[in-house]
């Protein structure tokens, strides 16, 4: 039971953990990204994908490294163009803005994340200076690019790698510090269904091999490869805690097999056959196991469900932080329960209980009746 519940609980974590960062992701990111690669990008292109993906919503965008210095503190970030009339951007904004409006933001004017306002004292209606990595040529040679901008709110994703990362410009803003120009735009692309990013990727490169392309699992792949491995270990190494329990099937009907070998000598010179005992034996064994996995089940799924309630009622008993959420990314503890996985537990489960059962039961056609009752 307690076997059969660890398992569950755990792959409900990390699947949990793998579709909240999922998420958090695409929430800020494209599912796929188009860049002009020394070839600028045409209107006729842009006409080609919207006739030949007619389910895709396209924006125009971008970004690059830059640095944020205010109150005497600096720090390296990346700088985001957005346009605040597309629908994507629209939603987003409403969506996780702590502070500000989106109708305010205008030019010369940033949205920056929670995070980053904290770390550096920041707040709603302050003025800082963003620095990039484009130069320009003066009299005392060529230095950063640097323009001051006016903080017109903050936003919060819950995932803190990128809210104290990400800076949001307008789009004649990032072009204008980063010397740019409307050519040098980046075509953003959103699916209805990111898992299917990297399919239409391929179809996308078709049309014009000249720019480069990349979906958003391009760039986190070794991330969720990570993920999906230790997912894996993390299973077969909690598999072994089943097994060690039906030791315990294996020893209890050991044992009373040895007790009842009087009881089953006497069955036996009744007539009773040894398939007849064997099967009795094990589905003892077996049921003891079915209702365990069974037992097991229900509290994996109620400690799952409320797994974040037990880590916050924990943490204030022993007065631990958990679940640091500098560390995970992600501000409370997440579970998803998936009924596949426990569908693969559960089976597993009974398969390890059938076995453990029906070893014990085969020593029963070894037992010699004579022996058994020479005694009694």
């Amino acid at each position: 039971m307690l076997g059969v519940a660890i398992l569950i609980i755990v792959m409900s974590v990390m699947n949990g953990f793998k579709t909240d960062l999922t998420k958090k992701i695409l929430g800020l990111n494209p599912h796929i990204v188009i860049q002009p690669n020394n070839f600028s990008i045409e209107d006729n292109y842009i006409l080609k994908l919207k006739e030949k993906f007619q389910d895709i919503n396209i924006n125009k965008s971008f970004s690059g490294e830059g640095i944020v210095i205010s109150n005497d503190n600096a720090k390296g970030v990346i700088l985001k163009g957005i346009n605040k009339k597309e629908k994507k951007t629209i939603e987003f904004l409403k969506m996780n803005i702590t502070s500000g409006d989106v109708q305010n933001f205008t030019k010369n004017t940033i949205f920056i994340g929670t995070e980053l306002a904290y770390n550096l004292n920041l707040k709603k209606g302050d003025n800082i200076s963003l620095m990039s990595s484009a130069f320009v040529a003066t009299p005392l040679g060529s230095l950063p690019k640097q323009e001051s901008f006016k903080i017109a709110g903050t936003f919060n994703t819950g995932f803190i790698e990128f809210d104290q990362n990400i800076i949001f410009l307008n789009i004649e803003d990032v072009l204008s510090i980063f010397d740019k120009e409307i050519g040098d735009l980046n075509i953003e692309i959103y699916l209805k269904n990111p898992l299917e990013a990297n399919s239409y990727k391929e179809k996308i490169e078709k049309i014009n091999p000249n720019y480069f392309i990349y979906t958003w699992s391009d760039l986190n792949k070794s991330f969720f490869s990570a993920l999906k491995v230790e997912r894996n270990v993390m299973f077969i190494i909690l598999t072994l805690i089943v097994i060690v329990a039906a030791f315990n099937i294996i020893s209890g009907l050991t044992i009373l097999i040895k007790n009842k070998t009087k009881e089953i000598a006497i069955l036996k010179t009744l007539g009773l056959s040894n398939e007849s005992i064997k099967r009795s034996f094990f589905l003892t064994g077996f049921s003891i196991g079915f209702f365990a996995s069974i037992s097991g089940i229900i509290l994996g799924v109620l400690v799952s469900y409320n797994i974040e309630k037990i880590r916050i009622i924990l943490s204030s008993v022993f007065n631990l932080e958990i679940f640091p959420s500098d560390i995970y990314f992600l501000e409370e503890l997440p579970s998803e329960i998936s009924f596949y996985s426990i569908s693969i537990i559960f089976f597993l489960s009974l398969i390890v209980s059938a076995i453990a059962s029906y070893l014990p039961a085969m020593s029963i056609s070894k037992m010699k009746t004579f022996r058994a009752l020479k005694y009694e």
